[in-house]
């Protein structure tokens, strides 16, 4: 096969690859029979570079086979044979090439012993090609040392991408300057945006530029201008203790610069220039802050003049930082904005794009004035704020091509009276194109729309999403297509346990003429999202085959969790059993992790997970806590007690700055014995830190050992600063600890109420109920805060307080609250918008409160033109929907009467229906049965007072016969 002529080329070599050599794509072990046919290394190496030739046009997998192989070779007969030669350093390059992208730190020290590999990594054709390639994240960190390692090894030699991977050992010792020069081209070459949530740098990238600061000796202005991205290794207490403040002022232009500050630092830094006395003047000053804009707190914010507000957020400066700013600090942002601003038109021209997100939708309903097009083109709107404007825009604008994804996404049913019939096709189409995302009721009514003159032939021109809620005989292409179609479609449009997610499967199947529970691959890829669906049956009928794409699924149902489970112990698939998997493998099946359990994980070879965990987890999409799950499963359930902390894992900045710290402290009481001997030193440097620290993967046994830390330190509850980064200690949290937190303002409450995972509605209502215990009022931000999800935990007495104008500037949705928050609430938003109620958007501005209306309010929007969707009209209040009339109902659900039908079954439809005569429901046309004949009497008994309170109904018909009436009335009149 070597003797093949022009094997060394890309074309002649990817027929082969294709052809004769497709066996090198499959085992490693094949590569073994080269040996055996006595390949010698200087035909390995020709082979090895041809196929270094055509590396970028392999598939990952195929790469990854390839690199098996090439290692089996190199290694099946030991070092001593991997063909190293005394007249070349440059190994890596001959027999690697781009393959060594592959190769994790064990297969490197399979290729040589330690001092061998270091003459091969400082080798200048190797260094070169190393700067060109990305190496697996540890294997980088591995190949840095071993050229750092080497006595007054020239950092300035170091390629770029590897000057990113760094250990804080490597810098030291440097002096000022070579840490400046160190720093400076960090900020030039590495990702920025890579790492843990919240930070900007990786937890090893903050190691190296932690201890490139402790070179220094003094924080000058000039050496804090020279740091760049590496500032963001100043710790709080550096921050605090150890810089002048009229160097931090002298510092700020470039201070402020740099991206990605973590809150802590970012207030450390604003707060002591304010004590200080730093003063911020005019919007210049402020703009001064830049990225450190989110150092300042709301009383700070609320301190300065809407001119002031206005005059910064006109200068780029500032703008394009302000969404550096928590939520709550950018709504008073944009209050104070609007204060000044005279209509909604001013407001969307003023406001930047970062802050466009955070304007309350009360504040774009633009009435008589016509909106400037373009203007809201260039904003990124959310679905509710679009939603104010869209009937307008639409009904001025000829060309709907013209508006952007942001404008379109807030299409609404009760806009559809601005669109003439025969454009809502056109508008359609205009959506596919722009790629606009829609929720389900919108896609709902826009598929009504669209469907009222006939079913279109040409699906294909329409938004995809369209397609779920239909079925194949409605579309004009195959069955197959179809699917395929849906499988492209935003799955997240139907909740997981909608019935049409089901019926989509069941058409599927029949589809693919699949009449068992065994799915092949080919079907597998028509399904698509669909596969997520699919029972545990099928799942174990199919084994591997659905693996990879159930690993996409995101979340599962129990039986489905069990059946995953039992493919992968039972060995039998293109994976092997789990004692065979590698980090490869773990890579592969990251989607599945969650759900493996400690039955599989403790299977796995520890150094398989270990690798995983250091080079792919972080890149994956779990979540803090299922990477912490992993973590506690691998955990033995019977261990030894810990006598006391070893010398290697006693707390110091080093280790907290490791991001897999909690895999040294197994078991967790290892980290309740560390923790009682920190330092004070570490333990404000742990304090400060808090937020990142508790984002690294700790098991809920290891966080339980840090809340109980943090609960001697603080025995009479935390402080403000420690507040916003409890987020994973929640689950440990009771009511009775939060009732003695420092709850003193809006925006605390805020951090607390929005951290990750959110607080449980036990721990919400503490919140709550403590910062309303220390007088501080549900102002806007407060209510923005507390938001849809908390809102039902308010009681009476806390809504009467609610000032209609507050309400106004928030965003609830009370539609899953008691029936007495919702009338409260509906009372006070009607206030709130009274000012708008002639207008068209004035229904979205209650449309979320009309839980809470009566009958009055009800009858009068039914003549608005409002197409309310039956998701609104069941949730009404029952006494209010018994009182109106089906010409009512028919007003108020506009295009969507014809799905009343539907619901005529089921409570409330069902109760309504029996109420009304029958011959006024003939009048709909929809085919409603069930009302009161002619000739009947309905009388009806309520059970609950006619207050506020659901009316139950018993509804007693008699039918009396024309005689029986005429002899009733005769023996009336003869008595």
């Amino acid at each position: 096969m070597l003797q093949v002529p022009g094997i060394e080329t890309p074309p002649v070599l990817l027929r082969w690859l294709q052809g004769g050599l497709q066996p090198l794509l499959v085992p490693p072990e094949v590569f073994g029979c080269l040996r055996a046919k006595d390949v010698s290394c200087e035909q390995f190496q020709l082979l090895v570079a041809a196929l270094d030739g055509i590396y970028s046009q392999l598939s990952v997998q195929e790469q990854r086979n390839l690199y098996s192989g090439i290692k089996h070779f190199l290694t099946q007969h030991g070092p001593s044979q991997s063909c190293h030669s005394p007249n070349s350093t440059a190994w890596f390059r001959d027999f690697l090439g781009s393959f060594l992208e592959h190769a994790t730190v064990e297969d490197l020290q399979l290729f040589g012993d330690e001092a061998t590999l270091q003459k091969f990594a400082r080798d200048p054709v190797n260094m070169e090609m190393v700067g060109n390639l990305t190496l697996l994240r540890e294997t980088a960190q591995y190949y840095t040392l071993l050229l750092t390692s080497a006595p007054a090894f020239p950092l300035a030699s170091l390629p770029d991408r590897l000057l990113c991977h760094l250990s804080p050992g490597a810098v030291a010792n440097l002096s000022r300057e070579e840490a400046l020069g160190v720093a400076q081209r960090l900020g030039r070459s590495c990702p920025w945006s890579r790492g843990m949530p919240g930070a900007s740098l990786a937890p090893q990238e903050l190691q190296v530029a932690s201890s490139l600061l402790r070179n220094l000796e003094d924080f000058s202005p000039a050496v804090l201008a020279a740091l760049g991205q590496a500032a963001l290794g100043l710790s709080v207490s550096t921050i605090q203790e150890n810089i002048p403040e009229e160097h931090l002022e002298a510092a700020l232009p470039a201070l402020g610069r740099v991206q990605g500050w973590r809150d802590e630092q970012a207030r450390a830094v604003v707060n002591k220039l304010l004590q200080s006395g730093y003063q911020i003047l005019d919007g210049q000053s402020l703009a001064e802050l830049g990225t450190l804009v989110g150092g300042l707190n709301s009383s700070t914010l609320w301190s300065l003049s809407p001119e002031l507000v206005l005059e910064a957020i006109q200068l780029p400066a500032f703008a394009q930082h302000v969404d550096a700013l928590p939520r709550a600090l950018r709504r008073i942002l944009v209050e104070k904005v609007s204060s000044r601003v005279g209509d909604p038109s001013e407001l969307v021209r003023l406001i930047p794009s970062a802050l466009a997100s955070s304007i309350p939708k009360s504040l774009l309903v633009f009435g008589e004035e016509m909106p400037n097009v373009e203007d809201l083109n260039n904003k990124p709107w959310t679905r509710e704020q679009a939603a104010m404007f869209f009937g307008d825009v639409v009904r001025a604008e000829p060309d709907f091509s013209r508006l952007s994804q942001s404008v379109l996404q807030g299409f609404t049913c009760a806009a559809a009276s601005a669109v003439r019939a025969e454009r809502f096709q056109e508008l359609a189409r205009v959506m596919r194109k722009k790629r606009v995302r829609l929720g389900q009721d919108q896609l709902s009514c826009l598929l009504r729309m669209v469907t009222l003159h006939g079913i279109p032939q040409d699906w294909d021109t329409y938004p995809q999403d369209l397609l779920l809620f239909l079925s194949p005989s409605d579309y004009a292409g195959n069955c197959s297509q179809f699917f395929i179609n849906v499988g492209k479609a935003n799955e997240d449009v139907l909740p997981r346990e909608a019935p049409q997610r089901q019926q989509l499967l069941l058409e599927a199947l029949e589809c693919l003429g699949i009449s068992g529970t065994q799915i092949n691959q080919t079907s597998a890829e028509i399904l698509g999202w669909l596969v997520c669906e699919l029972d545990g049956d099928y799942i174990r009928s199919s084994g591997g085959t659905l693996l990879k794409d159930l690993s996409q699924c995101g979340s599962f149902l129990p039986e489905q969790e069990e059946a995953i489970r039992d493919v992968l112990s039972s060995g039998n698939t293109t994976f092997g059993p789990p004692s065979a998997w590698s980090a490869f493998t773990l890579s592969e099946l990251s989607g599945l992790i969650p759900v493996l359990g400690p039955s599989i994980l403790q299977q796995i070879p520890k150094k398989a997970v270990t690798t995983w965990l250091r080079n792919f987890a972080w890149d994956s999409h779990l979540s803090r806590q299922e990477l912490a799950t992993v973590i506690g499963d691998l955990v033995p359930r019977r261990h030894k007690r810990a006598e006391g902390c070893p010398p290697e894992l006693e707390i110091t900045k080093k280790m907290l700055d490791n991001e897999l710290m909690p895999t040294e402290y197994i078991p967790e009481e290892l980290l309740r014995v560390c923790l009682q001997n920190i330092s004070q030193e570490n333990h404000l440097y742990l304090e400060n830190d808090l937020s990142k620290i508790l984002n690294y993967p700790f098991s809920n046994p290891q966080l339980a050992m840090l809340k109980d830390y943090l609960h001697e330190r603080y025995p009479n509850g935390y402080p403000e600063k420690v507040l916003s980064g409890m987020g994973p200690l929640l689950p440990l949290l009771s009511p009775e600890e939060i009732s003695t937190w420092k709850m003193s303002s809006a925006d605390t409450l805020a951090a607390f109420l929005r951290t990750e995972p959110q607080p449980s509605d036990p721990l919400a209502s503490a919140a709550i109920k403590r910062y309303l215990e220390l007088g501080n009022a549900l102002n806007a931000t407060a209510l923005d805060a507390i938001g849809t999800k908390y809102v039902c935990l308010l009681n009476a007495t806390d809504l009467r307080a609610i000032h209609p104008s507050s309400l106004k500037l928030a965003s609830l949705n009370p539609s899953a609250c008691s029936q007495e928050t919702k009338n409260i609430l509906y009372q006070k938003a009607k206030e709130a918008f009274s000012d708008q109620h002639h207008l068209p958007a004035y229904y979205e501005l209650i449309l979320p409160y009309l839980g809470g209306a009566p009958a009055a309010d009800l009858k009068v929007l039914s003549k608005d033109d409002v197409n309310m969707n039956m998701s609104t009209f069941v949730n009404l209040r029952r006494d209010s929907l018994m009182l109106l009339t089906p010409v009512e109902v028919q007003g108020l659900l506009g295009v969507h009467l014809p799905e009343l039908a539907r619901w005529q079954s089921r409570a409330p439809v069902r109760d309504w229906v029996a109420l009304q005569t029958q011959p006024e429901l003939d009048k709909l046309h929809i085919g409603l049965t069930g009302g009161v004949q002619e000739g009947y009497i309905n009388l009806v008994t309520p059970k609950f007072p006619a207050s506020s309170a659901p009316l139950g109904t018993v509804a007693m018909v008699f039918h009396l016969l024309p005689a029986l009436l005429l002899s009733f009335l005769t023996v009336s009149i003869l008595s």
